[in-house]
């Protein structure tokens, strides 16, 4: 029942039109991919989340990358952020294998559930807070549909807060002031945990601001 639910939720996803911004994006940018790219058909839609139904962690991020998820179909796949994710998720027992680059390479989660925010490759990663408060019912609703999940990662101040505001949406109470994020900070949400990390972006990864040594460093997901 509960995936079905999900699958349900999934197609609904991939064919979400709401934002007009997001929709032109990701379809200009599969239009002209760059050289490295060229000849691959892009998936150049909303991305579902992905993993196992019966999960008790989930990661959420912030959006698709443009040549990344809206090029492969599958959330954190085919570029250096999901690389640097999925290693992790394989190192601590969650994925059968440490790497993702397209959605039927046999990658498979156990355990774990990997979704964002927004679902759209953004401009510039960045959402608007309209195209964010539009697309965050959906978070909702899988966190919902995982009635298992007790332990919520987010990968950085933009994940941080959507989840918060997903809980909030679910009638899940809220602590006050809202707490911060913060690189192995912990917050308990109800009956959940939210854990914050900072995102495995090149932009923290090539300049030392995430390194293994420190996301190994998390107290309560060792691997983050």
């Amino acid at each position: 029942m509960k995936a079905t639910a999900l699958e349900a939720l999934t197609r609904e996803i991939e064919s979400c039109r709401k934002c007009p911004r997001l929709v032109a994006w990701r379809e200009s940018v599969a239009a002209d991919p760059p050289r490295r790219y060229r000849g691959e058909r892009y998936w150049a839609r909303p991305l579902p989340g992905f993993g196992d139904p019966h999960a008790r962690v989930v990661v959420v991020g912030l959006a698709p990358a443009a040549h990344g998820g809206n090029r492969t179909g599958r959330i954190f796949t085919g570029d250096r952020s999901g690389d640097w994710l999925f290693a992790s998720l394989h190192r601590t027992g969650f994925g059968n294998q440490p790497r993702s680059e397209h959605r039927d390479d046999g990658l498979r989660l156990r355990g774990g559930y990997v979704t964002a925010v927004v679902r759209c490759a953004p401009p510039a990663n960045r959402p608007t807070t309209t195209e964010r408060d539009t697309c965050l019912p959906y978070l909702a609703r899988e966190l919902t549909l995982l009635s298992q999940a007790r332990v919520l990662v987010a990968l950085g101040s933009f994940a941080w807060d959507g989840a918060l505001l997903a809980l909030r949406s679910n009638g899940v109470a809220t602590p006050r002031p809202k707490p911060r994020f913060g690189h192995g900070v912990e917050a308990t949400v109800g009956p959940y945990t939210l854990l914050g990390c900072f995102h495995p972006s090149q932009q923290n990864t090539f300049t030392g601001k995430l390194t293994r040594a420190r996301a190994l460093a998390g107290p309560a997901f060792p691997g983050f």
